[in-house]
């Protein structure tokens, strides 16, 4: 365990524990942090008449602003403007420490965020709420089988290590009343993502979206997973037109495509369910992938898919 920063209510708990003679390990065991939080709040948060938690809460709270107004208030406006852009604030801090050299935590900026609700602004507006997983049940007994389809058990294991630049995951995000669709690829190394809306979620009309996102890009399109939709029934003809392969995730297994399933919940922060997909535009699309593409991401180590994805396509092709 690392040194945390301590609550007021562990402050209170640390005053008790002292009273009643409880030695520095077992009230760091107590409180399930490390022995060097314990001394150093001890140390640092003391008093002349010893340890009390309302002036020891006091004097932390007190430091923990003054380092606040260190920071260059050019930084916050950054701050600031990425969470506009609907950056996390994990995602913030990360890409300032890699690429400005500005160390501030995720929950520092957290507590800046919720600073600006209390004074009544609308940073707090730009935060990811926690989203409901979709469900499924029963819906792929209904689809049927389709034809040729191959399983995603002969996909080359090359494709789990992601490893390389030109991987793809499909799937159709479904419009209010199941009518118009928008059908999304993420790509699984960078993460890239590319929509495209549809009328309707028929085969045709899907298999033509999915070649014309990836016709220019065709040369780094080397295999495709999609569910056991219908509206995949024409993967004979996306594999035959890309080059490409075409794989099937086993059914009810949606984690086997996690990547595409997990940017599809990041599209819904856009377009929420009850959105009536006909007020959708390409251009509002192109907006949303953009934002996406262009928002760090923990497991790429603070780059943006945009960066991952065009840095290998242009080292492949030079």
């Amino acid at each position: 365990m690392s040194y945390t920063q301590l609550t007021q209510e562990q402050r209170y708990q640390i005053h008790a524990l002292l009273k009643m003679g409880h030695r520095q390990t077992e009230i760091a065991d107590y409180l399930e942090v490390h022995k060097s939080t314990i001394s150093r709040e001890l140390r640092r948060n003391k008093g002349l008449r010893g340890y009390r938690p309302k002036q020891a809460h006091r004097k932390a709270m007190s430091r923990r602003n003054h380092a606040q107004r260190r920071i260059n208030p050019g930084i916050w406006l950054l701050i600031e403007a990425k969470i506009r852009r609907e950056w996390s604030p994990e995602q913030i801090s990360g890409w300032l420490k890699r690429y400005e050299a500005v160390d501030i935590s995720h929950e520092w900026i957290y507590q800046y965020v919720l600073t600006d609700k209390h004074a009544g602004g609308t940073l707090y507006r730009h935060l990811r709420c926690q989203k409901m997983r979709r469900k499924r049940y029963g819906s792929y007994d209904r689809r049927g089988k389709l034809p040729n389809r191959v399983s995603i058990e002969e996909r080359p294991a090359v494709v789990d290590k992601r490893q390389r630049i030109g991987d793809w995951e499909v799937d159709t995000i479904v419009g209010k009343g199941h009518r118009q669709a928008i059908v999304s690829l993420t790509e699984r190394k960078s993460r890239l993502v590319l929509l495209r809306k549809v009328d309707r979620r028929t085969a045709d009309l899907v298999s033509n979206a999915v070649i014309s996102l990836l016709q220019p890009i065709a040369e780094h399109s080397h295999t495709i997973t999609g569910d056991n939709g219908k509206e995949f029934a024409e993967h004979e003809r996306i594999s035959h037109e890309l080059n490409t392969d075409f794989y099937f995730a086993h059914p009810f297994a949606a984690w086997e495509r996690g990547t595409n399933e997990n940017m599809n919940g990041l599209v819904r922060q856009y377009i929420p369910k009850r959105r009536e997909f006909d007020t959708i535009s390409e251009h509002e699309l192109l907006f949303i992938a953009n934002r996406l593409n262009h928002r760090p991401r923990k497991c790429l180590d603070f780059m943006t898919p945009f960066e991952v994805f065009f840095e290998h396509y242009v080292a492949l092709a030079s």
